[in-house]
Parts: structure tokens; C-alpha cells; sequence
């Protein structure tokens, strides 16, 4: 049953909980078991907004914000019954909380399960009437310089669930907050007008547009990380080359994942994305195969630059044991006249001569003089 508020909005009479998709029911209480001490099946209660990790909950009709603090239950009730959508945003919500609020909005199990555990790769899946989007969000990190510990690329997880009349996104981490989004998109009426993918759109735009960023920011880095390999007085670490990469391949496991579900967003056989939504979608796509373009070139530039240190360590490597090799000879002219005049022969030349000693001092220190000439003009000293 339902009644109206002091409003004129229709708002359920079951404690604020509206009736379930059939098909998703029984995964719903088997959740309901599992966070249950007793084993008893018990509703979950629905959490207010403002309240743990529900960080804003909107209604829209007619491309306008409707005034009011609304809970999420109340506000589905009120999207449907006036043709809009709810847009309820979350912060890394816990399972009881998500639980709650699947029982209202009839989400699938599953889909429940990677939206609190926050470790999924860029995917879309299609659950019933709801539209599951996972995205990976990426944020650069500031740095003065470039160190063998130093973080590169924050990333965290976005994830959209789009129906009929909701769009339900779960935030985890501080990369890509998407306060900004919904305040840019609640001035432009006419997007809006288009639904709950009209805000997929807007946020899938934004996480996009934080990659070109990072990537622009990623090459800068590259350029300094460039320049100290090269600079024979700097101090081009192999550390930090690999450091770099690990930070690009975390980047890049946000980044080149998200081509195939924007591709099925922009299919022409995707009826659920509004046609109009899906020229956007294009545009999106249009940016991210950009960025793809540009991590794919970092990740062979850092693979170049890497191959060009391992060359120089090997040169240095071979002029240290060039310079011992010459030192060594210029040694060996020592040892080797020290070594016949240490013999105990009675009869050798020169032992009784009066000028033999300053001789042979003359002869060593001329033939270590000639062999350090030669070594210099060779480039071996």
C-alpha cells in the first residue's frame, strides 16, 4: 500500500521499503541470512541519508533537482511515480548498508558483492533492468622529485548502478570525487532530461578526462626520469625506472581494461543507452583510446629507457676493467724487473755496477710512463 506525504508525493507504508523484483529476491534473503547473528530472516532497515556512507541522495524530474532531503526509498517512490530518476551517491558503503539498500532498488546479488569489496577490473554487466559499470579512478600524485619510493598514480574504484529510474554510484578511495559532477550536471538541464545514463555519462567523462591528466602529468616525469639517465653527471637509478613502471602498470590496468565496456555503451544494438547518450559515449571512447595510445608509448619509452641504462651500466662496467687492465700492465713492468733482480744468481749483469741501481729506477719509471701514454692517447685511462 502506499499513501501521500504532507507533500502530495506517494510514499510507501511497509516502513519505507518498496516491493522487489521477483527475480531478485531470493539472493536478497540470502544476504539477509548471512548478516543475520541467528540465522533468522530479517529486512534490512533502510539507512537515512547523511548517514554512514551515503554521501548524497537526489531526486529528478524534468531535468531539475527537487528540493528536500530525501531518503532513498521515499525518492524511488518519487521517481516513479513522476517519471525521474534518483541519483544516490555513496562512500565505500559496508555490506549491511548496500544490503538495505539492494532490497529496495533490486540489485542483484553479485553486483552487490563487487561494489563493497572494490576490486574489480573496468566492466559492464547487465543484471535484470540494471546496468552494472565498474570504472577504475586515477589521480597524480605530487611529488618534488622522483625517488625509488615515491607514488606515481592513486587509483580507486567507481562503480554505477543505472535502472530505470536510478542511478546508484559507489565510491572507493579519494580519486575522482564526484561532488564536482553533480554540481556541473544539475546546470545543464537538457542533459539531464536523458536519465540515469545522462549521469553514467557525465561520470565515465570525468574519470576520462582524470586519465588524460595523469597521462600528461605521467610524461613529464618520463622526460625528467629521461634526462637523468642521459645526463652522465646525474644519478639515473635503475630504481627509479622501475619504480616508474610498476606506478604506469597500475595506471595502465585502469585505463586499458575500460575500452571494451565503452565499446558495448556505444554499440548500435545497446537500446538501453539513449541514442543521444550514446554520441557521447563516443566522444568518451574518442579520449580514451588517446590515452591508451599514450601509456602503450610510455610503457616502450620506459622499456627504451631501461635498456639504455643496462647499456650504460655495461659500458661503465667495461671502462672500470679497462682501467684496472691498464694499471695492472703498467704494474707488471715492476714486478717483472723486481722479479729478476730478487733471483739469487752470484753472476747477473750490473749487480757490481755503480750506477746499476738509479738505472733500473730510470728504466721502471720510463716504461710505466711510455705504457700510461700509450693508455691515455687509447682512451683506456
Amino acid at each position: 500500500m502506499t499513501g501521500r506525504d504532507q507533500r502530495g508525493r506517494t510514499t510507501p507504508q511497509n516502513g519505507g521499503r518498496l516491493p522487489m523484483p521477483r527475480s531478485w529476491a531470493a539472493p536478497v534473503r540470502a544476504m539477509t541470512r548471512i548478516l543475520s547473528t541467528d540465522g533468522a530472516q530479517r529486512p534490512p532497515e533502510p539507512v537515512e541519508a547523511g548517514h554512514d556512507g551515503i554521501v548524497d541522495c537526489a531526486l529528478y524530474v524534468d531535468g531539475k533537482r527537487q528540493p528536500g532531503e530525501w531518503n532513498y526509498a521515499d525518492a524511488l517512490a518519487a521517481a516513479r511515480n513522476e517519471d525521474g530518476f534518483v541519483w544516490l551517491g555513496l562512500h565505500q558503503p559496508g555490506l549491511e548498508q548496500m544490503s538495505a539498500i539492494a532490497a529496495t532498488y533490486g540489485l542483484h546479488e553479485l553486483a552487490v558483492e563487487d561494489a563493497v569489496k572494490a576490486a574489480q577490473r573496468p566492466k559492464l554487466e547487465r543484471f535484470g533492468d540494471v546496468s552494472f559499470l565498474a570504472l577504475r579512478t586515477a589521480r597524480y600524485c605530487e611529488h618534488a622529485e622522483l625517488t625509488e619510493h615515491s607514488e606515481v598514480v592513486e587509483t580507486g574504484q567507481v562503480m554505477l548502478f543505472i535502472g530505470p529510474n536510478f542511478l546508484i554510484s559507489v565510491r572507493h578511495g579519494d580519486a575522482g570525487r564526484l561532488s564536482p559532477i553533480r554540481a556541473d550536471l544539475e546546470s545543464k538541464q537538457e542533459l539531464l532530461l536523458h536519465g540515469p545514463w545522462a549521469v553514467a555519462y557525465s561520470i565515465t567523462d570525468r574519470v576520462v578526462d582524470l586519465y588524460l591528466e595523469v597521462a600528461d602529468k605521467i610524461e613529464d616525469d618520463l622526460d625528467t626520469l629521461e634526462a637523468q639517465v642521459f645526463d652522465r653527471n646525474g644519478s639515473g637509478r635503475i630504481q627509479r625506472i622501475y619504480q616508474m613502471k610498476r606506478e604506469l602498470v597500475e595506471f595502465k590496468r585502469a585505463v586499458v581494461p575500460l575500452q571494451r565496456p565503452l565499446l558495448t555503451l556505444t554499440s548500435q544494438v545497446n537500446r538501453e543507452v539513449p541514442k543521444e547518450i550514446r554520441r557521447y559515449f563516443r566522444d568518451v571512447q574518442d579520449h580514451l583510446s588517446r590515452t591508451v595510445e599514450q601509456v602503450n608509448s610510455y610503457d616502450d619509452l620506459l622499456n627504451s629507457i631501461l635498456q639504455a641504462r643496462l647499456a650504460q651500466v655495461t659500458v661503465d662496467q667495461n671502462n672500470d676493467m679497462r682501467k684496472i687492465a691498464a694499471w695492472a700492465a703498467i704494474a707488471a713492468v715492476w714486478t717483472a724487473i723486481a722479479g729478476i733482480y730478487g733471483m739469487n744468481f752470484k753472476y747477473m749483469p750490473e749487480l757490481d755496477w755503480k750506477y746499476g741501481y738509479p738505472v733500473i729506477w730510470a728504466l721502471m719509471l720510463g716504461c710505466s710512463w711510455l705504457l700510461y701514454r700509450w693508455f691515455r692517447r687509447n682512451g683506456w685511462l
